[in-house]
This record gives structure tokens, sequence and C-alpha cells, in this order.
């Protein structure tokens, strides 16, 4: 019998992983707040669900990836009371420190396994399945959700038994990810404010120490101005308030990942690429 899994939230990942689900052979049942960004995932196979409560009715394994961690605490406080006693939350979404504690507490109050999942990787990775896990939870958890890995990504980074975790490790691959695209925004805005053609710093770098592929990537978007998104802007600011927090939260200076939060704020359009941040400065 075909594991019958449940995809909360369709959005550029939610609905990569979901096709990744189908093409893999699985049960798929979705829902998204959005109807309409759930809706084309019908023709892969999809089941769209009209509300959390229905869509994780019989699930074997609901995924949460949804915006932020007080969005899955908010569907879940519905979706929860109706999930089966043996059925399998994978939380997925980037939620923080404060979030995973939260929702963990959440799933062991009513019984369920819970496994903290959170993925590296944007929206290409994300539609080949060559998205890497960062799991974190029991062993038979982890081997129950294998199917759905298998499905969605190319490496799972096992993170210990404890929830929370892989979350928090997230966090600093993140911080890392967000740093690299702001600093590569900074030097373009500042080359093109002293009147420097920018690709001459991208020229400069390549191939050499201070190069990197995301660096060459982003940049060639901030030159260009064009933005697709593949990892949004307002996820981005979403994701660098979480680091801020939890550097604060450790005893430790917040100061960069606000800075970074800042200028992802006064961006410009929120569904636009991190790339964007360049219009920040």
């Amino acid at each position: 019998m075909s594991l019958r899994t449940t995809v909360l939230g369709t959005g550029i990942m939610g609905a990569a992983m979901a096709r990744n689900l189908a093409k893999a052979g699985l049960d798929l049942t979705v829902w998204n707040r959005s109807r309409d960004k759930a809706e084309p995932l019908a023709a892969v196979g999809a089941t769209v669900a009209d509300s959390p409560v229905a869509a994780v009715n019989g699930a074997d394994v609901v995924i949460t990836m949804l915006f932020d961690g007080d969005t899955v605490d908010a569907v879940m406080d519905n979706a929860l009371p109706a999930m089966a006693e043996d059925a399998l939350w994978l939380q997925m979404t980037t939620v923080g420190v404060d979030g995973i504690g939260r929702l963990a507490s959440k799933a062991a109050s009513r019984g369920v396994g819970f496994v903290d999942a959170p993925v590296m990787g944007t929206r290409q990775p994300a539609e080949s399945g060559q998205l890497t896990v960062l799991a974190a939870g029991a062993d038979d958890l982890v081997t129950r959700a294998q199917p759905v890995f298998d499905a969605v990504a190319s490496k799972v980074v096992r993170l210990g038994d404890e929830p929370g975790a892989a979350s928090r490790f997230k966090l600093v691959m993140n911080a890392w990810v967000l740093s690299l695209t702001t600093a590569a925004g900074q030097s373009i805005a500042l080359a093109q404010a002293l009147g420097i053609d920018p690709r001459r710093f991208l020229d400069a770098i390549k191939g050499g120490p201070l190069d990197s592929g995301y660096a060459q990537l982003k940049g060639a978007m901030m030159i260009a101005g064009d933005f697709p998104a593949s990892f949004a802007l307002d996820g981005g600011a979403k994701d660098a308030g979480l680091v801020a927090a939890a550097l604060e939260g450790a005893g430790r200076s917040p100061a960069f990942a606000q800075a970074i939060k800042d200028l992802m704020d006064r961006a410009g359009d929120p569904s636009d690429d991190m790339a964007a941040v360049v219009r920040g400065f």
C-alpha cells in the first residue's frame, strides 16, 4: 500500500516537493491557504483538500512546508487533532529555535511521531529532488520518513534524536547564505555608486579564493535587475530575524543578522528573489 502523504503548504518549495512525491508514487493529498496554488497539483495525481483537517484525515505522513512558525502553529492547531494516532509529522518549515520547541511540544501532547526536518536548497534543487534534509528525531521515525526523503532529497544529514537540533543547524546554514547574498549586494551596490562596472567585481573574484557559485549566481541577478524568486525576499527577511533571535538567545550579538533583515525588509517587492537585497542599499 502506498504511503499516504499530505503536504500542507504548496508555495515555491512545497509545490516542487509535492510533484516529486507524486512522481515517486506516493498517495498524495495537498492543501494551501490559497487554493489556486494547490490546484495545479491535481494534474500530477494529488487530491486537493479544502481544509487542513480534511487534508490530514487518514494520512500516514503529514508534511508542514509553510511560511513560518506562527503559520504552522495556527494550521496544526486545527489539523493535529484530526491526525491518526500512528501518523508521523515531518516539520520541514524553517521555524527557528523557539518555534521548533513549541511545535515539538504540540506533537508530544497529541502523541504523534515528530521529526524536525528542515531542508537546504531553493527552487531548482526542490524541483529536481536534490534537496538536503536535515533530520532530527528518533531513528524509527526517520526510517518511516525515508520514502519521503528519497523522493525530495539527494542527501539526509542526521543530527541526532532530539527535535530542534536540525532547526538550529538550519539557522547556521541560512546565516551563511543570507550573509553571502547580502555581502555580494553591498559590493555590487558600492561599485555602481562609485561608477564602476559591477561585472568587474564578479570577474575579479571568479575562480579565486574569494569566489563562490552563489555570489556569481545572485550577483548576476543583481546586475541584471531581474529577480525571479528562488528564495524570496520575505522568506530571507523572516529567516534573518530567526537568526538574530537565536544569536540573542545564545548571548551573541544579533547586529549583523538584524542589519540583513532590515535591508531585505526595505528592498521592495517581497515576492522577488532575495538577490533584490541589493535595492536595500
